[in-house]
């Protein structure tokens, strides 16, 4: 039996597991990856040395984001800092403009943060906007989820873009400015238009993550040291990209920039910033502030062991030789190389679920093509990072994490979540077509 007709079969089991015999997403999707391994003919020792390998590599650079995201976004909740910035962008845009509003903080945070890191850090003030306005949640969040999605896939100084532009010896500078010019249109689409056909959507939240009650009736801290409280991951890795770009590769300046730029380090600084300024203003004891985001904390624990086994699916995917089945597949291919790069990493993102993965392998099958039929390299970063988003389904922790940080079911998760994705990675093909037609 072939890769790609066991992988079929796998995400089909998981459906049917999660939705008809409503077992956790955990389990199942543990359950899928040793089905996936042992139907490719996987040795137990290499499905389980996998496992453990991808829950690792998952949960390394993920399991601190998530901590000390989550804790930032309780403290910011618990003070009242969330609720003063989003005071401050309501009576910016107006109410009836929440969406933009949200829209626009979400991409000026994800310029800076990889999309783990700024979901928990802006999530907070999502339910908050939420809560004041009246608005639908899941309205709101894919409003915001939106535009990280577009940083992270798109732009520079994201890993993903950095990486594929390097394999295509692609202009950084100018594949940015490319990537800003399709991002427009694409958020316009995603971001703006989108959210309003899924309005009746629910969101049921897990208790803990967001206190209502903190928003209400409260002095409230000032706007200047809430909004730079919250924005210090972002600025730290902002100066620390800048920097190290200008400066030598090694040295005690670079050593320190590297570890304030690190989105975990980074969130830890912002909450000790929290603690000091914000839990002082409100008067709390440290005991106290802590015990909040130790509920905060507790509240997120099935969300880390759905991301954990995300990851485990992911690698066994890639070690049972899924990805290089599909790789093959496409190698010998005539269509034209823009499509093509896209394609490839599309079907390499609904096969891995990795968007970074996705996109790396495809730029590894299209590459001998920049040479030989004369495509820009820049737009060659973009179509392949617009592929990398498509048809983000339950082999992603991305879909994980929205659907448990909203309390959705899995048709609500499909329906929000994977059709903002498609839409974005579609409208950015159909983009990056057009401005290859002009330039």
């Amino acid at each position: 039996m072939s890769s790609i007709l066991i992988l079929i079969i796998g995400i089909s089991l998981l459906l049917l597991l999660i939705a008809g015999a409503k077992l956790n997403a955990f389990t199942a999707l543990m359950l899928i990856g040793l089905f996936i391994g042992f139907a490719n003919g996987m040795d137990a020792d290499l499905i389980v040395t996998s496992i453990t390998k991808g829950i690792g590599d998952i949960m390394g650079p993920v399991i601190a984001v998530l901590g000390f995201g989550v804790m930032l976004g309780s403290i910011l909740s618990e003070t009242g800092a969330t609720a003063q910035i989003s005071d401050r962008l309501l009576q910016l845009f107006g109410a009836k403009r929440a969406k933009i509003a949200v829209s626009i903080t979400s991409f000026c945070v994800g310029l800076a943060l990889f999309y783990n890191a700024g979901f928990v850090v802006l999530i907070p003030l999502v339910y908050a906007i939420a809560y004041k306005v009246k608005a639908p949640l899941v309205y709101l969040t894919i409003a915001m989820a939106a535009p990280l999605s577009v940083t992270h896939g798109f732009l520079p100084p994201h890993p993903g873009p950095v990486v594929i532009a390097s394999i295509f010896n692609a202009d950084i500078g100018l594949t940015l400015l490319y990537g800003l010019c399709i991002a427009v249109p694409v958020l316009l689409l995603a971001a703006v238009i989108f959210p309003e056909s899924i309005k009746k959507v629910t969101a049921a939240p897990p208790k803990g993550i967001f206190n209502e009650g903190s928003i209400s009736d409260q002095p409230l801290p000032g706007f200047g040291i809430s909004l730079f409280i919250s924005l210090i991951p972002v600025l730290l890795l902002i100066v620390s990209t800048t920097m190290l770009m200008s400066l030598p590769e090694e040295g005690s300046l670079q050593n320190i920039l590297r570890f304030i730029g690190d989105p975990g380090m980074s969130l830890l600084i912002a909450v000790m910033f929290a603690v000091l300024f914000l839990g002082h203003f409100k008067g709390m004891r440290v005991s106290a502030l802590m015990d909040k985001t130790t509920e905060a904390i507790g509240a997120i624990a099935p969300i880390i062991l759905i991301t954990a086994a995300g990851g485990a699916l992911k690698q066994v995917l890639i070690a049972s030789g899924t990805g290089e089945a599909i790789a093959s597949f496409f190698r010998a291919s005539s269509l034209p190389p823009l499509l093509l790069g896209w394609l490839v990493a599309t079907i390499l993102r609904i096969a891995i679920g990795s968007a970074t993965v996705a996109g790396l392998t495809a730029a590894g099958i299209v590459q001998p093509l920049i040479g030989s039929m004369h495509v820009s390299p820049e737009l060659m970063v973009l179509a392949i990072g617009a592929g990398s988003l498509m048809c983000s389904h339950v082999n992603d922790t991305g879909f994980w994490m929205f659907k448990e940080y909203l309390g959705l079911n899995l048709r609500d998760t499909f329906k929000t979540w994977t059709m903002m994705e498609s839409i974005i990675g579609v409208a950015g093909l159909l983009s990056v077509l057009l401005l290859n037609m002009v330039i």
